[in-house]
């Protein structure tokens, strides 16, 4: 069981597990569709075993991001070398060292802006993943802001300031330079 809770792990860190209960307006993505709509694009997710991070796949195949298992316990921050996602002619699928097999992943774009992943041959190992950030702005470029606003502040009268704000003082702090640690590898669980 714990192997499980790792695969779902690794295909939610690395963005890409469309597949079980996708709504019927759902695009199953070729591996070339996939590419264009994925990489190098910041995407929050959510899995079918409570794992929740976001992260981004770069267009090098490798990764990064921040994942949390089970929904539970520390966040964890990891970023996996070049090559981990590979976009091959029939399929996208990973190569993570440590683990005996490459999954490969099903995608199905559900909407302009997210697509649920699954694990082929396990549909109920799925994440939802949603673009973050990039749909922010779009939607500010799709609506453009009032003049109305900007108008009547412009024809408020301006008000005068008579006195001077304290500013309070900044003490000086010293800090520690900061530690970087390896990440700890993935590894075959002997459960």
């Amino acid at each position: 069981m714990r192997m499980l809770g790792v695969i779902g792990a690794v295909a939610a860190l690395a963005f890409v597990s469309p597949g079980f209960l996708v709504p019927s307006a759902a695009e199953t993505l070729g591996p070339e569709q996939a590419r264009q709509f994925i990489a190098g694009k910041m995407f929050a997710f959510t899995c079918f075993d409570g794992s929740k991070g976001a992260g981004r796949i770069h267009h090098d195949g490798s990764v990064a991001g921040s994942i949390q298992l089970s929904g539970q316990g520390p966040v964890r921050h990891a970023r996996l070398p070049v090559n981990t996602i590979q976009v091959r002619s029939n399929a996208v699928c990973a190569s993570i060292k440590g683990i005996p097999f490459e999954p490969c992943f099903n995608l199905e774009k559900t909407n302009e802006v997210s697509f649920r992943g699954s694990v082929s041959g396990m549909g109920f190992a799925y994440c939802d993943f949603r673009k973050h950030g990039n749909a922010i702005l779009v939607s500010r470029a799709e609506k453009p802001r009032s003049l109305r606003a900007r108008l009547a502040r412009a024809a408020e009268p301006a008000q005068q300031t008579t006195g001077r704000a304290d500013i309070p003082v900044v003490e000086k702090v010293r800090t520690e330079p900061v530690k970087s640690e390896p990440l700890p590898e993935l590894r075959k669980s002997t459960e």
